[in-house]
């Protein structure tokens, strides 16, 4: 007999009201949140999705999305395990560093 490593369970969250989801069948593109009402299918809720990366994809040769909390048809989507971390502190920080930056004297 051999070794039979343990296969977790992959954990998906929604990314703005961040209650977990549960899919009993694949995610289709026009889906949305059954506690919120957002779209699923979007860039905030994929794996690739990253602010500080061009076009906020780590995906690089993606096509552009202009709006990354509507419902896409980018065929690199696969949506993201785990709780989506809370970006709101950092990017509340980054605005006040440029507003200091660009503060008249």
């Amino acid at each position: 007999m051999g070794w039979i490593p343990k296969v977790e369970q992959k954990r998906h969250f929604c990314h703005k009201c961040k209650n977990e989801l549960v899919f009993e069948v694949k995610l289709q593109r026009a889906d949305t949140c059954p506690h919120c009402g957002v779209d699923m299918h979007c860039c905030k809720n994929c794996e690739y999705w990253d602010p500080s990366a061009h076009n906020q994809c780590k995906e690089r040769i993606a096509e552009y999305i202009p709006d990354r909390e509507k419902a896409n048809f980018c065929t690199f989507f696969t949506f993201k395990n785990g709780v989506p971390e809370d970006t709101s502190a950092q990017i509340a920080k980054s605005k006040a560093r440029l507003d200091d930056l660009f503060k008249k004297k």
